[in-house]
């Protein structure tokens, strides 16, 4: 029987910092999360709702959308047909190679918000996403680089401002390293405000304004980053979910296809493969 929404997700044969997925949903939706890589999709059916920033994207067939290492973001079905994609997880030091080869900025580069419909760059990102199924390593890795190579060229644009952060930064750090040192017991909100020396709601507000999502949200996506990489490295999924602080393998689960959009079985064959 046919799974209702197919999803892949998988390393790039040959080319190190590369993951890719491959999906159609119609139900599933993402929680707001956040990459370590740049996140640059195309929209082959249907429509997906981006929720990034301040505001909704709404990016229909053929439109493709670039979301920025560290960018808080959700996304689920436009409507009851769900939408079909292609995304590429470039890491930033190959994007950033990239983009200075062609003599653009040094840092991280940035690219424009709004959806494209540029068929070219929709054409050269599917080409490129293809290819790292079905091609030789050295055609696909050529595809990849003229993919990059022109979305930089007809979207990069100048580095995004941040916004303005009003509680103390180092007790903001303190908290988020408190988080990630005590995953599987971590404090409560009052014990964090108390160890950090905020008060819990210039916690909260700096917290968030800061690293995009509260603290609890923020602490299921390390959470989750941190069990691929065990997963990765052969621990059983019902370990991992104990290690990181989840109730059991079915929370591990959840939250799990809720930010990478597979669950870790069809994560681990695909990075097998």
């Amino acid at each position: 029987m046919a799974t209702a929404e197919p999803a892949r997700y998988w390393r790039h044969p040959s080319v190190p910092g590369l993951d890719l997925l491959a999906a159609r949903y119609r139900r599933h939706a993402f929680t707001r999360h956040s990459h370590d890589t740049y996140a640059i999709g195309v929209v082959r059916r249907g429509a997906e709702v981006l929720h990034a920033g301040a505001g909704a994207l709404v990016i229909g067939a053929g439109g493709s959308v670039c979301v920025h290492p560290g960018e808080v973001h959700s996304g689920q079905a436009a409507d009851e047909q769900g939408w079909a994609y292609r995304v590429l997880y470039p890491s930033v030091e190959l994007v950033s190679a990239v983009v200075r080869e062609l003599g653009g900025p040094t840092g991280t580069p940035a690219f424009q918000r709004d959806p494209s419909y540029d068929r070219d760059i929709a054409g050269a990102l599917l080409a490129a996403h293809r290819a790292a199924e079905h091609e030789a390593h050295l055609s696909s890795e050529t595809l990849l680089y003229q993919a990059i190579q022109l979305f930089w060229q007809r979207r990069g644009t100048q580095p995004r401002e941040q916004s303005p952060v009003r509680a103390d930064l180092r007790g903001l750090e303190r908290a988020r390293q408190v988080l990630l040192a005590r995953m599987a017991r971590p404090p409560s909100l009052d014990e964090l405000a108390a160890e950090v020396g905020l008060g819990r709601f210039a916690l909260l507000r700096g917290f968030r304004e800061r690293f995009g999502l509260p603290p609890h949200a923020y602490l299921n996506q390390e959470r989750v980053r941190r069990s691929r990489a065990l997963l990765e490295a052969g621990s059983r999924p019902a370990e991992t979910a104990a290690e990181v602080g989840f109730v059991d393998q079915a929370h591990l689960s959840r939250h799990f296809r809720r930010i990478v959009g597979v669950a870790p079985g069809g994560y681990l064959r695909g990075r097998a493969q």
